[in-house]
C-alpha cells in the first residue's frame, strides 16, 4: 500500500534543489529556460511531502525532444507520460511512489507555469496562509492516507483560491 507521509519542513530542502537545479541545468544547456523550485518545499515552515517539486520553463514544450529525455535520465529523471496532461511534461527521480524528485516542464508564458510562480510566492508572503494550508494538509493525510489522488484533489479547491488571491 502506498502511505501518504507529510513531513515537517526541512531546512536542506532548499539545498536538494540547488543541488538539482545545477545538474539540469547542464542536462538541458542547449534550450533557453527557467529553473524554479515549486510545491510545498519551496515554503519556509510548511510542512510537505518530502518530494522536491522543480519546475522548468521553456519557450516551446515541443523543445524537449528525445535527445532531452535522454540526457535527464542520464542523471535519474524518467519521464513519466501523461497523455491528459498535453500542456506538459513530467518527470520524477527515483522509484514510482518513493521518488524524491518531481520535474515539471511547462512552457514560460503558459498560465500553468504562471500559476505555480504566484501560488508559491502568494504562500511564501502571506505566513497566515501557511498555517491553514499545512493544517488543510494533515487533515487531508488523515482522511486518505492511501489515496494521493484523493489528497491532490480535495487540496484543489484552497490552491485555486490562493491563486485567485494573489491574482488580485
Amino acid at each position: 500500500m502506498d502511505q501518504l507521509m507529510i513531513d515537517e519542513h526541512q531546512e536542506d530542502w532548499s539545498a536538494m534543489f540547488a543541488a538539482e537545479r545545477e545538474k539540469l541545468k547542464a542536462a538541458l544547456e542547449d534550450i533557453q529556460i527557467e529553473i524554479e523550485h515549486i510545491g510545498s518545499t519551496v515554503v519556509p515552515g510548511l510542512a510537505a511531502k518530502p518530494i522536491i517539486d522543480i519546475m522548468v520553463g521553456v519557450q516551446e514544450l515541443d523543445n524537449i525532444d528525445e535527445a532531452h529525455t535522454l540526457a535527464l535520465d542520464s542523471i535519474g529523471y524518467h519521464f513519466v507520460d501523461k497523455p491528459h496532461k498535453a500542456y506538459r511534461k513530467f518527470f520524477r527521480k527515483g522509484q514510482w511512489r518513493a521518488g524524491t524528485h518531481h520535474l515539471h516542464i511547462y512552457e514560460l508564458d503558459s498560465e500553468y507555469y504562471k500559476d505555480q510562480i504566484l501560488f508559491r510566492n502568494y504562500l511564501i508572503q502571506h505566513p497566515e496562509e501557511i498555517a491553514q494550508y499545512a493544517q488543510l494538509k494533515r487533515t487531508l493525510e488523515s482522511q486518505f492516507p492511501n489515496d494521493r489522488v484523493s489528497y491532490k484533489n480535495a487540496k484543489s479547491s484552497f490552491i485555486q483560491n490562493l491563486i485567485r488571491k494573489a491574482k488580485a
